[in-house]
């Protein structure tokens, strides 16, 4: 059953559906899996996206299972997930719902997060707790996410009316300098130093002569914008693909004026040199002459500017594994998280301070749902109780600890880059992985948010 609120938003109906059905296999070998949704209307808020926008509903609703299933068989919950995992040998991996996952290795990064937070040594530090007159527990979370959305033909045999590709344009000034044209939107993700990394790599350029420009509908061009964990997957892979046209039409002028093949030409970081030869000329040279043809070739257009749209081949699957461990006291039911390991595998990075910063507010985000954010209505009027932050209760830095990341790498096969999205993951991760180690601290099941007094009350119940 899915509360869609008082009326119908754009995205709504994707979000309790497409975004969370087709993500309950997890990270497992789940050979049969059934679900059928249906939605209705309340009175409350209209649903829409939200960090991760489904994906946390089916990791939640998975790992929780996971745990209870491991209590049942008496087994540990990461070695009954360990004996359960698709194994890296397995891609591609068909799911019973939809999807087909391209890479990569469950097994690493659950072992990486406990070697990261002494799993086996959590029960001297539970003794410790008791000693103290608190509970400890330890709890984790295999997530999985489709992001990087997504083929265009993908989402149209589900009924979208649009086409998902990113587009993008680079534009190699006379000067030097770079400016790049992006349809996606940046919103605090770093954009702007991630695109312009990119193009520092490839071109050879110095990275403070990128201007990336966004947002601008007099300038830029079409684009889809930046929402699923997309922007670097989708929108970086058109940039990627510009560039490349930037390199094959430069070969062809560097060819020209250093009186070879262009079968000859080889490219490196902005270098084009003859090869067998010490022959070679920088980006600038190339991009000047583009601008001053003196000596060009007559096939070839002046300027050097070139576009490029990018539909993906496939969503992204980023996963990885997420453990908490709290301190419970039993007289007031607070929860402290004494310890957070978080070990995320993305693909590959460009930016390792950007993802750090992503994880480290996506699980902030998580804890909020987990621990703090309810919303409430009166049973009899239907009213907003919880209508300010006044009585919404949002993390704050006190309520976190302090966050140890670290990330493994399975590139992803279905974009030139190589990435998966890490924008959502914190979030998706975090509710599971929180609530499993409350659980596992007090020996009940209760549901979110686990409020101090929800948790004393489960302490102090029959």
């Amino acid at each position: 059953q899915a509360n869609m609120g008082a009326y119908l938003s754009t995205f709504a109906s994707a979000v309790p559906t497409y975004l969370y059905g087709t993500l309950l296999s997890g990270q497992y070998k789940i050979p049969n899996i059934y679900v059928e949704v249906q939605a209705g209307f309340t009175n409350t808020t209209p649903v829409d996206a939200y960090r991760g926008a489904g994906r946390p509903e089916a990791t939640y609703v998975v790992e929780r299972m996971m745990d209870t299933a491991a209590r049942d068989l008496g087994m540990d919950p990461t070695e009954f997930r360990l004996k359960n995992f698709i194994q890296p040998d397995a891609y591609p991996y068909e799911t019973p719902v939809i999807m087909t996952y391209d890479s990569g290795d469950y097994p690493l990064s659950m072992n990486s997060a406990k070697e990261m937070i002494d799993y086996d040594g959590f029960a001297a530090r539970k003794a410790e707790s008791e000693a103290k007159g608190k509970l400890r527990g330890i709890g984790c979370a295999a997530y999985i996410e489709a992001c990087g959305i997504a083929p265009s033909a993908a989402v149209g045999s589900l009924g979208a009316g649009v086409g998902l590709w990113e587009s993008a344009e680079v534009r190699f000034n006379p000067t030097g300098s770079v400016t790049v044209f992006t349809g996606s939107h940046s919103h605090g993700q770093g954009h702007e130093t991630t695109f312009a990394q990119l193009i520092a790599d490839k071109l050879g350029v110095p990275i403070d002569s990128v201007e990336v420009v966004h947002g601008d509908t007099s300038k830029v061009p079409f684009g889809m914008g930046t929402y699923g964990s997309r922007s670097l997957a989708v929108g970086g892979s058109a940039i990627s693909k510009a560039v490349d046209k930037i390199v094959e039409k430069s070969k062809k002028i560097a060819a020209h004026l250093m009186e070879a093949s262009v079968e000859d030409i080889e490219h490196e970081h902005g270098v084009f040199s003859v090869a067998g030869t010490d022959k070679k000329m920088t980006m600038g040279e190339i991009a000047f002459a583009a601008y001053v043809p003196h000596n060009y070739p007559a096939d070839l257009e002046p300027g050097m500017a070139e576009n490029a749209f990018y539909d993906p081949l496939n969503f992204t699957f980023p996963a990885g594994t997420h453990i908490a461990e709290v301190e419970i006291d039993p007289n007031t039911g607070e929860v402290e998280i004494v310890d957070w390991v978080a070990s995320d595998d993305f693909g590959n990075i460009i930016n390792p301070m950007i993802v750090d910063g992503q994880v480290h507010g996506g699980v902030a985000q998580g804890v909020g749902q987990a621990l703090l954010e309810g919303v409430i209505y009166d049973d009899e009027s239907g009213q907003l109780l919880t209508g300010s932050y006044m009585d919404y209760c949002m993390p704050r830095a006190d309520d976190l600890p302090n966050f140890r990341v670290s990330t493994t790498n399975t590139p992803c096969p279905s974009n030139p880059l190589g990435v998966k999205g890490c924008g959502e993951a914190g979030a998706i991760a975090a509710p599971a992985a929180l609530m499993n180690a409350i659980v596992n601290a007090i020996g009940k099941d209760i549901d979110m948010p686990a409020t101090s007094e929800k948790v004393w009350r489960a302490i102090n119940s029959n």
